[in-house]
């Protein structure tokens, strides 16, 4: 290869020498008229994929490189864990371009959310965090939703300018860009590769516009502390809601606990009555129990009546670690817990211990819905 290409499914520059390598394409795909890697290709048509870490310093050097362009900047967050995957300090790297927020997956919400509180919500916590985003949107790039303002707003304001997508691993960033593709430019064939695996985008992508200016797809930000970065394919699948949630209600009467299979635990720990209303993947089973018998259920249970994890996953997962939280009992309150999702507790002043495994990031915030 004489000519350096790049792969058009993530934009990893490719190479044709090393076939363990990110960015091998056989020689012979290089006649083809669409130019992808071998580990798209895989993604694509047999659903494989080979995990990929990129190193931090080349995440901040794309974000430094947002100010120094001339662009709409897009965030996109996934509405289902939006403190999981919003770019703290993004302010600082967004320099004098216009702003949005545009928070993906609203269709896992139930009918009856009402979307302008949501909004509001999501105004202030931008604001908390420095943003002040010119529009927000509630979309699902899965299903269409919404996608048609999005493009609206972006065709009206886009004078010219670029168009520059950022956000966490696996929000939905390459979807959204697929569905956005034809709205804004159709005659393009290009299509950036999919997959609920994390980092599936390598590099920066550029996709042409019909006024010579570009849709720029960047590598999802990789965030640590979310349980969606640690577990294996099967159990990730069962954790990333794909339909509308249904929320689970427990009144919980004294000191009980309540398990998230085996992936988390949720005490409390006052002899209180309150309302603990579960909102996660309707793939996770919840089993309820006091808390004297919870450690026995945990030891004896774990990866087989407590799953997902498997028990062979259980093994290679850190193990629980405690983080406790005082409901104030001032309105309701969520505890978060990153990449699997939250619980929303209301009544009586209490206490609340949650078990997740170590280096998972646990937290409170006002309701969101």
């Amino acid at each position: 290869m004489n000519e350096i290409k790049y792969c058009e499914g993530c934009g990893v520059e490719l190479q044709t020498e090393f076939p363990k390598k990110i960015g091998y394409i056989p020689p012979s795909a290089l006649d083809k008229e669409q130019h992808i890697c071998q580990r798209c290709f895989r993604i694509k048509h047999y659903n494989e994929v080979i995990p990929i870490e990129m190193d931090e310093d080349d995440f901040l050097q794309i974000l430094n490189n947002i100010s120094m362009s001339d662009s709409i900047v897009i965030h996109l967050v996934d509405l289902f864990d939006i403190d999981g995957t919003f770019i703290t300090g993004l302010h600082r790297f967004i320099g004098d371009n216009p702003f949005i927020m545009v928070a993906n997956k609203i269709d896992l919400f139930p009918k009856s959310t009402n979307k302008i509180k949501v909004k509001q919500w999501l105004a202030n916590y931008a604001k908390e965090h420095g943003l002040f985003p010119e529009e927000i949107f509630l979309i699902s790039a899965e299903k269409n939703i919404g996608l048609m303002d999005v493009a609206q707003y972006i065709e009206a304001n886009r004078k010219g300018k670029d168009v520059l997508v950022v956000g966490a691993t696996n929000v939905g960033k390459s979807t959204f860009i697929n569905r956005l593709i034809p709205i804004i430019h159709q005659d393009t064939e290009i299509e950036l590769t999919t997959s609920r695996y994390p980092g599936t985008t390598l590099n920066i992508v550029r996709i042409p516009l019909s006024d010579g200016n570009y849709i720029i797809d960047t590598p999802g930000v990789i965030h640590k502390e979310r349980l969606s970065e640690w577990v294996s394919p099967e159990t990730l699948k069962a954790i990333s809601p794909r339909k509308t949630i249904k929320p689970k209600v427990y009144q919980l009467i004294g000191e009980q606990s309540l398990f998230w299979g085996g992936l988390a635990r949720i005490d409390q720990v006052r002899k209180t009555r309150n309302s603990f209303v579960c909102y996660l993947s309707n793939d996770i089973p919840i089993h309820r129990t006091r808390i004297n018998k919870a450690d026995e259920i945990y030891d004896k249970h774990l990866g087989e009546l407590l799953s997902p994890p498997s028990k062979e996953e259980a093994e290679l997962l850190p193990r629980f670690q405690k983080h406790s939280f005082k409901i104030s009992g001032k309105g309701k309150t969520d505890v978060v817990i990153s990449g699997l999702g939250w619980v929303t507790i209301d009544g009586e002043v209490t206490n609340v211990d949650v078990y997740v495994p170590k280096g998972i990031g646990v937290h409170v915030r006002k309701a969101l819905i």
